[in-house]
């Protein structure tokens, strides 16, 4: 779905309905709970939140609650999906002057005393194809980072076309993504990300 203004929650609501029966668009669901699968994009990135339990439930509300998605230019809805197994979310991106509305389905979840997170896939509904991953994790010395990996490729040939861009904007996303669960997880900005591809 592609509109110039944001729909009403009423012509969201039913476009996630339509998307709900969507099958993946990809056959390695799941996988990126451990390894990334050939022919896709890969990256794998993290940022420095902090230490201490405030800043372990921050980042925790943060994610939560959907809000690493940066604004004003990313969005899900509904913002209240749990992290649960085959929830079904509406993720939303403006670029170009429009709003492109694609379908994702929650794969799995992270729930541990150190790690937190969950993974959603594309539906055949997207403008990309691929899985992603969001958690937070605590490590030995107590130290808390925010985690981004995923694997994808274009889905449609205009996407193709467009490949180094599409690129460009998954990156900004994620610098963008780093930036506001710093600043929700510790009110304060960090430089220390760490980049792989």
């Amino acid at each position: 779905m592609i509109r110039i203004q944001y729909p009403n929650k009423k012509e969201l609501a039913a476009f996630q309905g339509r998307i709900a029966s969507l099958p993946y668009s990809y056959k390695d669901v799941g996988v990126s709970a451990s390894d990334f699968p050939p022919n896709f994009n890969h990256d794998h990135n993290k940022v420095y939140l902090g230490k201490g339990e405030a800043v372990w439930q921050n980042a925790k509300t943060a994610l939560q609650n959907w809000q690493q998605f940066p604004k004003p230019w990313t969005d899900i809805y509904p913002n209240t999906t749990p992290f649960e197994e085959g929830k079904v979310v509406v993720v939303a991106f403006h670029l170009f002057g429009l709003w492109w509305f694609n379908g994702a389905r929650i794969v799995y979840a992270l729930d541990e005393a150190n790690r937190f997170g969950f993974a959603y896939g594309t539906l055949t509904k997207h403008v990309e194809i691929g899985e992603e991953c969001f958690w937070i994790e605590r490590n030995e010395a107590g130290k808390i980072y925010y985690c981004i990996k995923a694997f994808s490729r274009p889905n449609y040939w205009y996407v193709k076309l467009a490949k180094p861009l599409a690129r460009f904007f998954q990156r900004r996303f994620v610098k963008q993504s780093f930036e506001t669960m710093k600043r929700l997880s510790t009110h304060s900005k960090s430089n220390e990300y760490a980049f792989e591809e």
